[in-house]
């Protein structure tokens, strides 16, 4: 089964994380959306959206991933489906130019206000950088404001999956 990430289950580590099946197979667009950080999360702050924008000049990069079918109750019970998040089917085009479908979230609790905290858009780098997203849309993500998580501990155990070596690591 096919999954699209946009938001911080770019990241491979993150996503191996939460689903051990997780295997990254391509870059992929998806054209007619924009990418928002106006999710509201359940920590109050914004995350990920992948809005419909009916606009052909917009699209959302991100990642698609095979998994496991048996896997997605638990993709969609982390992500907050009924609680912030929908489930919807995509029709993406990948790197070497061929469509796939797949399906991927769509917020429905949404706060025009809200900014990432900083550990969460690090997430979102991270997958960016590792699977290499074009410079300007990465330089898109790099300049959304992040607020500091009032929570020191949680934003460290949040990183440790991050070599602070490796080049990408924010």
């Amino acid at each position: 089964m096919y999954y699209f990430a946009y938001g911080s289950n770019m990241s491979t580590r993150r996503l191996k994380q939460r689903l051990s099946t997780a295997r990254p197979v391509s870059v992929a667009t998806l054209p007619r959306h924009r990418l928002c950080w106006h999710k509201q999360g359940r920590d109050g702050s914004g995350k990920c959206d992948a809005a419909h924008a009916g606009d052909d000049a917009l699209a959302v990069m991100g990642v698609l991933y095979e998994m496991a079918p048996e896997e997605r109750p638990l993709l969609d019970r982390i992500e907050g489906v009924g609680a912030g998040y929908e489930v919807i089917n995509v029709r993406l085009m990948l790197r070497s130019g061929e469509f796939v479908q797949a399906f991927t979230y769509q917020a429905t609790q949404i706060d025009a206000s809200a900014l990432p905290f900083l550990w969460y858009k690090t997430h979102v780098l991270q997958g960016a950088y590792e699977h290499g997203l074009p410079d300007d849309y990465i330089a898109q993500l790099e300049a959304i404001p992040a607020l500091d998580y009032p929570d020191r501990e949680r934003h460290r155990r949040e990183l440790l999956i991050y070599d602070p070596e490796e080049k990408f690591f924010h």
